[in-house]
């Protein structure tokens, strides 16, 4: 969408110091003017003298709002801050320029701040894409990036929002808007992955193992629906990721079966490996000549030792081997 945002430089017509050094000459004059009238013999009718008084009343007043009329032109811009100018609900432009200013008093200024903020929405509970209830949080830091939209295109003062999760607080301005879009992008991206893989042959890409490639998944379907409020996603993150406490239990047994399957494979792989090798020791080097009865029981005897969980106990042969 393009943007209708344009950049209002400031001259030297717009100094704040020149026009607070103007704003001091006018309160001088205005005070010496006051003393010079003040000095003066009071003109008109003895019956009427409020001709002269209603003069100086009149001077003051026009004087007065002027003044203070002058003074609401003055603004102070920060560094990575902004003010939104418009002339009677007209856009006149977007002042990005530090400082102190003054401008037309009639200008409505509104101030945006153009700083990075960082948002950390609770964990909400999903479903995944196997249907699975999992709860999932994530980090957002983002900034305003198009001034126009940010004012024009959204309604900030809008009834704030609440979070969902056991923390709600009420959000306002441009956090409830970001609230909501985040929250509804976490629940898309969530939807289309699996939390993890029930079948560890697959190479399917899972909330829990491809953190990279769902991370910029999120990115994108954030800035896809904070466009339109000319918010920028400087990054997300994922930082919360779980089974919901319905399952987490069963998934907890399930995964200790998996480590353990996975453990055993190991065990017994090296367990085998060993036992290849005692026997070729053992007839290369012409130690012990053993049949295949012999070499059968050596070799579920090695595998006992070498595969039970607990060490083993041995028990020594007095006797004759046969």
């Amino acid at each position: 969408m393009e943007t209708k945002e344009f950049s209002r430089k400031m001259t030297v017509a717009n100094n704040g110091f020149l026009h607070l050094a103007i704003n001091i000459v006018m309160l001088v004059v205005f005070v010496l003017a006051i003393i010079k009238m003040a000095s003066l013999p009071i003109m008109g009718t003895a019956d009427n003298p409020t001709g002269w008084i209603a003069l100086p009343i009149i001077c003051g007043c026009l004087f007065f709002f002027i003044y203070i009329l002058h003074c609401v032109g003055f603004m102070t811009i920060q560094p990575n801050q902004s003010r939104v100018m418009t002339f009677f609900g007209k856009y006149s432009g977007t002042v990005t320029d530090t400082g102190f200013f003054w401008v037309n008093p009639f200008f409505g200024k509104k101030r945006l701040s153009l700083r990075a903020r960082n948002m950390d929405v609770p964990p909400i509970k999903v479903n995944d894409k196997n249907g699975n209830p999992i709860m999932i949080g994530l980090v957002l830091v983002w900034k305003i990036k198009d001034t126009y939209k940010a004012c024009f295109d959204i309604d900030i003062d809008a009834k704030p929002a609440t979070q969902t999760g056991e923390n709600k607080q009420e959000l306002k301005g441009y956090d409830s808007f970001v609230s909501v879009q985040s929250d509804a992008a976490l629940r898309h991206v969530a939807g289309l992955y699996a939390y993890d893989n029930m079948d560890s042959t697959t190479d399917e890409v899972t909330l829990r193992n491809g953190s990279d490639e769902i991370n910029n998944r999120l990115e994108d379907e954030l800035r896809s629906r904070l466009n339109i409020a000319g918010i920028e996603v400087v990054e997300a993150r994922i930082n919360y990721l779980a089974y919901a406490a319905e399952i987490a239990s069963v998934m907890l047994r399930r995964q200790q079966a998996d480590a353990i399957i996975a453990a055993r494979e190991k065990i017994v792989e090296g367990a085998v490996s060993m036992v290849d090798l005692a026997l070729k020791k053992l007839s290369e080097d012409h130690i012990v000549e053993l049949d295949e009865e012999r070499k059968a029981a050596m070799v579920s005897n090695l595998l006992v030792v070498l595969c039970a969980d607990e060490s083993a106990s041995p028990v020594v042969n007095t006797g004759s081997l046969y």
